[in-house]
């Protein structure tokens, strides 16, 4: 069946063509969303949050929400503008330069590339603790395995895992909601309903503030993961960028409520056994063994399956797309026949993630992956003002200017509150992306010819 005109038009005026295959609708972009930032994602980091934050974790949410959205409104500008896979890389490269668009898709990479690796060794970790002769590598391999054969195996095969592991994490999250509601209207344990996880005038100070929202905005990472799937979507230009604004704000929705509910149910926060295993305490208490152990495996499942899956497959098109470009080797770019997906690049991102997790801690790998990602995002926020506002004169000040503005500079409050090693580490990715790129271009004097012209 060949494709309509308009979505023809979209790849083929980019000097590209149409190799991946188009099939996801815009619920399921929503769900691809939603599974990528995963839904009960603050389970697994809740103790971190909640103690950085003075208890305010809901407030740390928030405020990474208003520099999210912004970013996903940039993402739906350029979306509209170039419908092509890439994510920033594309944007950028098309937006600004070619050059700054390599360092925005290598900055992101850092995020796309570790954040599988992240996600495989905080579930191993789990599985290790409940299946002790099991080691974490083997976990690892386990995971990397399935959801290798699952991405290759197709777009529709990857959609269909997402709708199925969605489904059990909203189950999940109800049971734990209800429970924890019939629990502090009871006044169990002396709980109550208190504005405090939302504010405390106490405990409140602004570097405490950019400090737990840079820990937060973890659970945010992934809503830009829709934009890869540009050239695997149908019904026109605006439903990634429609998907990607609806999906933050219902996965902002669900964060909010089920870190309230835990923060009321738990109000001495400083006190957790293991900050690592906060909000499974938190579970045991309102639910006993039973939630406690559904809530574990659920978040196993959802990160070392479902969030992982999803990252692989935006990783994928991300190498597909600089392997397209020739700014990465061109076999990143081989595309199966007849499953229509980026083999090479989705193996690749399956090794790596096996070779991370055997040198990186889970600490290490959280402060390069928030790096790279928030990086990628405030220059994809200017790219929108210097593109639209700049170079076709727009008028639309609020659309164009005002929004990518507010969040590029909400984004870089919290990039600066980044610690020193986590510039130090982001800095030296940001050195080896110049010296590749100063040897793709030729000392940075030509461009490969697939972007002459851009």
């Amino acid at each position: 069946m060949s494709l309509p005109p308009e979505n023809q038009l979209s790849i083929e005026r980019f000097g590209y063509k149409q190799e991946l295959k188009r099939s996801l609708s815009f619920w399921d972009l929503v769900a691809y969303g939603l599974v990528f930032m995963v839904p009960i994602a603050p389970m697994g980091i809740f103790g971190q949050v909640i103690q950085t934050a003075n208890g305010m974790v809901v407030l740390a949410y928030l405020i990474g929400l208003v520099g999210m959205i912004f970013t996903a409104y940039s993402y739906f500008r350029m979306s509209e503008a170039f419908p092509v896979a890439g994510s920033a890389y594309a944007y950028v490269q098309r937006g600004w330069h070619p050059d700054v668009g390599f360092v925005a898709g290598w900055m992101i990479l850092l995020d796309y590339i570790l954040i599988p690796a992240l996600l495989y060794l905080v579930s191993a970790a789990w599985l290790t603790a409940l299946v002790p002769w099991m080691p974490t590598w083997g976990w690892v391999v386990i995971f990397v395995v399935i959801n290798t054969l699952i991405n290759i195996g197709g777009i529709e095969m990857t959609n269909a895992a997402n709708w199925v592991i969605l489904v059990i994490e909203g189950i999940t999250f109800v049971l734990f909601c209800v429970t924890a509601i019939v629990y502090v209207s009871g006044g169990h344990g002396g709980t109550h309903f208190t504005v405090s996880p939302i504010f405390n005038v106490h405990g409140f100070s602004l570097s405490m503030v950019g400090a737990a929202t840079s820990i937060a905005v973890l659970s945010f990472l992934g809503f830009d993961g829709i934009s890869t799937l540009s050239e695997e979507t149908r019904g026109g230009r605006q439903t990634v960028g429609k998907a990607t604004v609806w999906s933050l704000v219902i996965v902002c929705f669900l964060f909010i409520v089920l870190t309230y509910l835990a923060a009321v149910s738990y109000p001495n926060y400083m006190h957790f056994p293991d900050v690592n295993n906060a909000f499974y305490y938190v579970a045991q208490r309102i639910g006993g063994a039973w939630l406690s152990m559904l809530c574990l495996v659920v978040t196993v499942i959802a990160w070392g399956f479902a969030n992982a899956l999803a990252a692989q497959a935006a990783v994928s098109r991300m190498l597909f797309s600089m392997g397209r470009d020739r700014m990465l080797p061109q076999v990143l770019s081989w595309v199966h026949p007849t499953r229509k997906t980026p083999v090479v690049a989705t193996v690749l991102v399956g090794v790596l993630s096996i070779i991370v997790t055997s040198f990186l801690s889970i600490e290490n790998l959280s402060r390069l992956v928030n790096f790279g990602a928030l990086t990628a995002f405030m220059l994809l926020n200017l790219t929108v003002i210097l593109y639209h506002y700049f170079r076709k004169h727009s008028q639309r000040f609020l659309a164009h200017f005002v929004m990518p503005a507010v969040g590029f500079v909400v984004l870089l409050y919290v990039w600066v509150n980044f610690d020193h090693l986590t510039f130090y580490m982001g800095l030296s990715w940001f050195v080896l992306g110049m010296i590749i790129l100063g040897i793709t271009t030729k000392g940075f004097r030509q461009l490969p010819k697939e972007l002459e012209g851009v």
